[in-house]
């Protein structure tokens, strides 16, 4: 079973067209599927868009009444994930956006490492189309990375991933009660695959490009706060590199 998580706060405009587009994905790809949609206190009727999608596509929407973040979300289908897998080693969780910055044609791409024998497959994407601030963001990330953050295989700070369920329910028997993630944004995409790396033995990269041109909202990407989260951030994640290295 591949579960397809999609965290969203006020995405009505695209979270419709991008299930049926992955609808369109799995009619020629033959693969067990569920999408999980963790809705963050959405104001736009994001709710009211989805919910009919679950009478012609294997469809569960969370809801949360207030917004609390990424890192919330994150928790949210992490956890939902893990309590439903039957096959824990066999099924996986891809985590993707729902402003169609990540392609559901690149579903297969990141399946293929997987059942090659990768247990998390990281997309690799080039930020040479983002928009200004994304780009801004970059740079500011790259140098932190450089600075503070411990190595890791692949870009630490896409959303775009597919994780076996097995090593998420590993991290969480060691998290226990303890949020999955406590950071936000692009830090919060870091922290996730700090934590999880540590029960993984393989862990993959495939270039996939980002596309920024076909969305209907402007980025909500806020270099300079996102970059002080990234950097304060990087100063915890030493012990998490720290533990990682301590288990192995």
């Amino acid at each position: 079973m591949l579960y397809i998580c999609i965290p969203t706060y006020n995405e009505g405009p695209t979270v419709g067209v991008l299930l049926w587009r992955i609808r369109r994905v799995f009619q020629d790809y033959s693969r067990e599927y569920e999408i999980i949609v963790y809705d963050d206190g959405s104001t736009d009727g994001t709710r009211e868009t989805v919910e009919p999608y679950a009478e012609v596509i294997p469809l569960t929407v969370l809801r949360g009444d207030q917004r609390k973040g990424f890192g919330f979300a994150i928790d949210k289908l992490v956890r939902e994930v893990s309590r439903r897998t039957r096959y824990a080693r066999r099924d996986a969780l891809i985590m993707m956006q729902a402003d169609f910055t990540d392609q559901p044609e690149h579903i297969p791409e990141l399946v293929k490492r997987f059942e090659g024998g990768a247990d998390i497959v990281a997309a690799k994407q080039e930020m040479t189309e983002a928009p200004a601030p994304v780009q801004r963001l970059r740079r500011f990330a790259d140098w932190i990375q450089r600075a503070g953050l411990p190595k890791t295989d692949g870009d630490p700070f896409t959303t775009y991933r597919l994780y076996r369920i097995s090593v998420l329910r590993e991290m969480l028997k060691v998290l226990g009660d303890k949020p999955v993630v406590t950071s936000s944004g692009w830090a919060a995409n870091a922290e996730l695959l700090l934590k999880a790396r540590r029960f993984a033995r393989r862990l993959e990269t495939v270039d996939l490009a980002p596309r920024y041109d076909v969305r209907t909202r402007e980025t909500r990407v806020r270099p300079f706060a996102d970059a002080l989260n990234l950097f304060r951030f990087s100063r915890r994640a030493r012990l998490l590199a720290a533990a990682a290295k301590g288990a192995g």
